[in-house]
């Protein structure tokens, strides 16, 4: 017989949403390890005592952490998700006829709380990893990625004086003069100038004069004529094979004992990798320290080589696996170093001593060494050895020591291992935060709010990993249960039986 559901809504039902949730549900069991408690004592300093009553905290955080789990980005989404979600209401400890707050308090919320606070909640979940034995704090992975912007390139302006017309003009010529006077030694073409400029522009234009696309593509852009007033913070940046984009730089590290995140933090876009790494350090390692936990092993890329993070290594008395870059040369072909006498020896058994130490104009330092003009008068290699000068020149990094040292562990069989150990642990999981957990563009502006939203996507990962773990622990602790079960039962089989033995 045919049935037939006829509907017609009750005026009163009997409902309770917890008999709804099932058991195993991924929210019902987060909600159980996840004490938020504490923030009601943390966020009264930012509340008044009077007024309007604000979103509750621990609503608040439940809420973004289910926006980054879920892959949502936008407030107004996040809220009609929920809305169509009873394990998520439950969550979130509403019931399923309770008004949910509006978007815009969500965005509010997060600008107004201060990013000290989204710090102490990573911390809560990363003691939860910590007390579980998923973190051991010995060796952390390093990577830095670049995550989009809240920002157009078409909103960009160009940067003007904060001074006076007056007093920038003659800060101008002043500044002209002394690179003039430099460029009579150095012979190079300052960037500043505006024909180098003119010309970029002219080389942009007939780049993509047959293309489509925004208005700003035929137009050089650099962080050092043009800023964007919709985010301030926001750099330029270029992707290998990507065309350029507004960016933020989101340094990481990752625990290599389960792929826990330790920290991360939101930088410019602007900045090298190398240039990050001292203070990342500077937050990351006191972060595990309050946990009782030391650091001895870092690893990271090439990117992250420099003879100044090098340095700071070994004075903090960490070990680093740091690839070294296309630029460094362990040694100088056709020179041979003397250490004692600080000098070098050509092919022709000339000596290159040390003269002076002087920066280039990135600020680098280096030690400048160089024959005399006598020594190369008659050198049968002059032709192809001291090039336009009447002496041959040599410059070494200050740092030479410390980036030998480091050529010489990659090439062990430990430091082959380490960077196989890296690539592993720390992009596998910066593609999941982007891909998966709402880290593919921040949805804020300033650089502190990239922070939260980057802490926030950090949580959503490590509680993932923390609930996974521990099914595995519960499924490793059954499966010894049935296996001790078995042997109990085939050993009292054993017992029960006779066994004759046939005379020989």
């Amino acid at each position: 017989m045919l049935g037939e559901k006829t509907y017609q809504e009750k005026l009163f039902v009997s409902f309770q949403l917890s008999n709804r949730v099932p058991k195993d549900n991924f929210y019902r069991r987060l909600k159980a390890i996840l004490d938020l408690k504490f923030l009601y004592k943390e966020d009264k300093t930012y509340y008044g005592r009077e007024g309007q009553k604000s979103i509750d905290p621990t609503v608040f955080f439940r809420m973004m952490l289910i926006g980054y789990l879920e892959n949502i980005i936008s407030d107004r989404a996040l809220i009609d998700h929920i809305s169509m979600r009873m394990d998520l209401l439950y969550f979130i400890d509403y019931d399923i006829d309770d008004t949910l707050p509006w978007h815009s308090t969500i965005s509010r919320t997060r600008k107004k709380l201060p990013v000290e606070l989204f710090e102490k909640l990573f911390d809560q979940v990363l003691s939860l990893c910590i007390k579980k034995g998923m973190v051991s704090g010995n060796t952390q992975a390093v990577d830095a990625a670049y995550v989009k912007a809240n920002a157009s390139l078409d909103s960009l302006v160009e940067k003007t004086p904060v001074d006076t017309v007056k007093n920038h003009i003659e800060k101008v010529i002043m500044e002209n003069d002394q690179v003039q006077e430099r460029d009579k030694h150095t012979k190079e073409t300052p960037r500043w100038k505006s024909k180098e400029i003119e010309q970029r522009h002219k080389r942009q234009k007939e780049q993509y004069k047959d293309q489509a696309g925004n208005k700003t593509r035929g137009k050089y852009l650099s962080n050092h004529t043009h800023y964007s007033p919709t985010d301030p913070d926001a750099r330029i940046a270029v992707k290998p094979g990507k065309p350029r984009q507004m960016y933020y730089l989101s340094n990481m590290s990752v625990d290599t004992s389960h792929h826990v995140i330790t920290h991360i933090e939101a930088d410019y876009a602007d900045l090298k990798d190398s240039q990050t790494l001292v203070g990342f350090l500077n937050h990351m390692l006191p972060r595990l320290q309050n946990h009782e936990l030391r650091v001895n092993d870092i690893l990271a890329d090439a990117g992250f080589n420099s003879g100044a993070n090098l340095k700071y290594l070994e004075e903090q008395g960490i070990t680093g696996y740091i690839p070294p870059h296309g630029q460094y040369e362990k040694e100088k072909p056709g020179f041979t170093f003397d250490p004692e006498n600080n000098r070098y020896i050509c092919r022709n058994g000339k000596y290159l001593v040390y003269k002076k130490t002087l920066p280039d104009p990135k600020g680098n330092y280096f030690m400048h060494y160089s024959t005399s003009v006598a020594d190369c008068r008659n050198c049968p290699y002059a032709k192809s050895c001291k090039g336009k000068s009447n002496e041959r020149r040599l410059r070494v990094t200050i740092y030479k020591e410390y980036h030998d040292r480091m050529e010489n562990r990659m090439q062990t069989i430990q430091g082959r291992k380490m960077r196989k150990v890296r690539q592993t642990t720390v992009e596998p999981v910066f593609g999941t935060l982007i891909n998966f957990l709402g880290m593919r563009k921040i949805n804020t502006r300033g650089l502190k709010n990239a922070t939260k939203c980057m802490l926030m996507a950090a949580m959503a990962y490590n509680l993932r990993k923390y609930i996974k773990y521990n099914n595995s622990i519960r499924g490793t602790i059954l499966l010894k249960k049935v296996v001790k079960a078995a042997d109990s039962y085939l050993l009292a089989c054993l017992n029960c039986m006779s066994f004759k033995i046939a005379p020989v």
